[in-house]
């Protein structure tokens, strides 16, 4: 298992026409945890790792969690995206982070891409907050 960092900008990244915010994934862990998320590359992600959402802002901070229900594919329909991943929400983790996330300094993250892996020693510090 592998877990990953999947950074979101509130101000540029939405989901189905609404903002994909803290407020957002918190509720959808609730209502719909399922998800199809985008990524620019394949990263080997695999089914069964973790999918850390980190937020930009407004404090930026990893603030929910998914599992990743498949290996990433390639959408013949969708030429501009790259990749789709399906995700599942862990709601009673969400809603842990939600409450208590863990901030940029905490995670020790230099420049941010789209999608990186979780340095190990951070590691238990995601899994504690998550009560994971």
């Amino acid at each position: 298992m592998a877990d990953w960092i999947y950074i979101l900008n509130p101000d540029r990244d939405t989901l189905d026409g609404e903002p994909f915010d803290r407020e957002t994934i918190r509720r959808l862990a609730e209502e719909e945890p399922g998800l199809e998320l985008w990524l620019s590359r394949r990263n080997r992600m695999k089914e069964g790792d973790r999918l850390w959402f980190f937020f930009t802002h407004p404090e930026s901070a990893v603030a929910a969690v998914a599992e990743v229900d498949e290996e990433p594919w390639n959408d013949p329909d969708a030429p501009d995206i790259p990749y789709l991943v399906a995700v599942t929400l862990l709601p009673e983790a969400t809603k842990a982070l939600y409450r208590d996330p863990v901030g940029r300094d905490e995670l020790g993250l230099g420049q941010v891409r789209s999608v990186q892996k979780v340095k190990p020693e951070v590691l238990p510090v995601l899994l504690s907050r998550a009560g994971l």
